[in-house]
């Protein structure tokens, strides 16, 4: 693979959680910090659920790693 890895964690659904995409592919619908480093772990990218919240590499769209739910 050439060029840097790109990791999206997309804004949360309307039903709760939010997707997450590695390179153009949904890897599946994340919970919480540690469902994104699970993902990221079954994609061969290992990183502490600790430090996905921190990660530059990951882009938190629409709002950071704090929000999983719908909006209130």
């Amino acid at each position: 693979m050439s060029g840097p890895i790109r990791v999206i964690v997309h804004p949360p659904s309307p039903t709760g959680g939010r997707r997450v995409r590695v390179d153009g592919e949904i890897l599946g619908l994340a919970h919480n910090l540690a469902d994104v480093a699970e993902f990221l772990r079954r994609a061969g990218l290992e990183i502490d659920a600790a430090e996905v919240a921190q990660s530059s590499w990951i882009d938190w769209r629409g709002v950071g790693p704090e929000r999983w739910g719908p909006e209130e």
